[in-house]
Formats: C-alpha cells, structure tokens, sequence
C-alpha cells in the first residue's frame, strides 16, 4: 500500500494513459477504451466489496469514456 496514492472517484481512460497512472495493466485499460467497456477499479481483499460492486455501489475508482 502506498502512503501518498491518491483515490478517484472517477478517471477517463486517457486520464490513465496520459498521466501515466498505475491503476491497471496499460493493456487492459486500452483493450476496455476501444471496446467501451467502463471498469470499476477496488480492493478485491476487503470482504464484501464484489457485492458492493455488482449491486451497484460506489466504490473504488469508475473508469470510463469521457
């Protein structure tokens, strides 16, 4: 775990790409951008949070088209 990372709550993903931001796999953000598919990016760890996302809480960094 980082001390200084910085969450969002949402990025593009030019965001991610221009900024250089360790998010994910470069690959994978630019597979989702050009098949338009938005991720939500959170702790797999911490229980719980898969039935927070697939219920559609917000939680963890929304990637997405701008």
């Amino acid at each position: 775990t980082d001390k200084d990372a910085v969450k969002f709550d949402t990025l593009s993903y030019m965001d991610i790409l221009e900024k250089g931001l360790k998010v994910m796999d470069s690959t994978a953000s630019s597979l989702s951008m050009d098949n338009h598919i938005p991720l939500v990016v959170f702790n797999l760890n911490k229980p719980g949070n898969i039935r927070k996302v697939v219920t559609g809480e917000s939680i963890g960094t929304t990637v997405k088209e701008k």
